[in-house]
């Protein structure tokens, strides 16, 4: 796309070629590559992404998804143990890692651009030729019936567990990522090999690259990841909206403060209303002069800390608030955030303050995309869950075209006569305390 400039002051006009960020192409077995080309920086972010994660999962084989990503890492026939994977990374000064979500997983490696191949040899060696041997698979369970310890003493994370609990119930985006102890202590080495069949197949695969791509990567990756069996996977059960409960979930631990999130059901991820979504978030509670930040914590001193998030799925959502706060003033928190609520609801966000978070939002995305692994994580994500990708550029006109009228629209539709649900951490065992609250708003 070419845009023309003109200079009043020598009457010349200038030519500015507008250049896409992100370049696609397709493996013969329908593997999917993105690129994001930046020729300035001297490594390369190599990435595997794959549409599927704990979501995917069925009643006996919770954590499964997580766990895989573990032992994916454990060794290979060429490379037989972590030491000798970790040691190959290592001599070429990289870093890698790998992340499971509920509805994505992903594999990546930091390196030099000079040592991309040796990246990819490495990440399509793992994901193809891991041996999940049975020693390993048993040692490895102790590690994870570790992290869920650690993740149980840590509220401020595990009250997202119980949120999606109490949202979605017994199905697996109301299941934790961890699995449960039964389920971990139980699989084996088929456990592994059946998921792996099912999902890890060209249609849900997407590599991606940003950095310095260099040559033939092409036909590199045709000869590293070529050799996977194309197969149609289906897709994972719709969301079912459980029947209502206790709009209140809590889990009781001796504390001196109260973790909270307080939220509704919100929008799916390819909603026409995405971006005045993502501006009443940072409205509300986007930064530290947002207005949870300076109702609950600045001026009545309630919380450590406090936010507004819009946690979207291919198919459902929540908005929703979360807080850390003083156990003896848990009541009054909640109250403050209804209150919020209520009032962006009824009334427009004065001109100033939207344009304010209009320019929070912009520039908290261009600078995630200072980074080559920022830029080829934000296309993979939406190549992957949505099957195309928006060019930077497109979604920042998106976020100066929302209104005022927008924000309000969107407000009064999730807050107006919605259900609410709350999920708390903390020394309580009333929830009928915290219904009463609920039902005033």
């Amino acid at each position: 796309m070419a845009a023309r400039v003109s200079c009043p002051a020598t009457e010349a006009v200038y030519t500015i070629e507008r250049v896409a960020v992100f370049e696609k192409s397709t493996l013969a077995n329908g593997i999917r590559v993105v690129t994001a080309p930046m020729p300035h920086v001297g490594s390369v972010s190599c990435f595997v992404m794959l549409a599927a994660g704990s979501r995917y999962e069925t009643p006996d084989a919770k954590g499964i998804a997580h766990f895989s990503e573990h032992m994916f890492f454990k060794g290979t026939e060429r490379r037989p143990t972590a030491r000798t994977i970790s040691a190959e990374i290592d001599a070429i000064g990289g870093e890698f890692n790998a992340f499971t979500g509920k509805e994505v997983t992903g594999y990546y490696v930091r390196t030099g651009s000079e040592t991309r191949n040796i990246a990819f040899d490495v990440l399509a060696d793992m994901l193809l030729n891991s041996r999940f041997d049975s020693e390993e698979i048993e040692k490895e369970k102790g590690v994870i019936l570790e992290e869920m310890n650690v993740y149980l003493d840590t509220p401020q994370r595990y009250v997202g567990s119980i949120y999606d609990r109490l949202l979605f119930a017994d199905q697996p985006l109301g299941w934790d990522i961890l699995g449960t102890k039964e389920t971990i202590e139980g699989a084996t080495r088929e456990t592994f090999t059946s998921y792996l069949d099912a999902w890890y197949r060209p249609e849900r695969i997407v590599v991606g690259v940003g950095g310095r791509v260099g040559d033939d990567l092409h036909e590199r990756l045709e000869e590293l990841l070529g050799s996977v069996e194309q197969r149609e996977t289906g897709a994972p059960a719709p969301v079912e909206l459980p029947p209502d409960g206790s709009p209140v979930y809590l889990h009781s631990k001796a504390s001196e403060q109260a973790h909270l999130i307080l939220g509704v059901r919100g929008y799916p991820l390819d909603h026409p209303d995405r971006y005045a979504l993502q501006l009443l978030a940072v409205v509300l509670g986007g930064g530290m002069s947002s207005r949870f930040f300076t109702e609950v914590r600045e001026k009545r001193g309630l919380a450590y800390y406090v936010h507004a998030a819009n946690g979207s799925y291919t198919d459902t959502g929540t908005f929703y608030a979360g807080a850390g706060v003083d156990v003896s003033r848990i009541d009054e928190a909640i109250t403050t955030i209804l209150a919020e609520l209520r009032k962006i609801a009824d009334e427009p966000v004065p001109a100033d303050e939207l344009e304010k978070a209009r320019g929070y939002a912009k520039g908290r995305f261009v600078l995630r995309l200072e980074s080559p692994q920022g830029t080829i994580q934000y296309g993979l994500r939406r190549e992957v869950l949505e099957g195309e990708i928006e060019e930077p550029d497109d979604l920042l006109q998106r976020l100066d075209e929302v209104t005022v009228e927008d924000v309000q629209r969107v407000a009064r539709d999730l807050f107006e006569g919605k259900r609410l649900y709350l999920a708390l951490v903390g020394p309580f065992e009333d929830s009928e305390r915290f219904e009463s609250l609920l039902q005033s708003a």
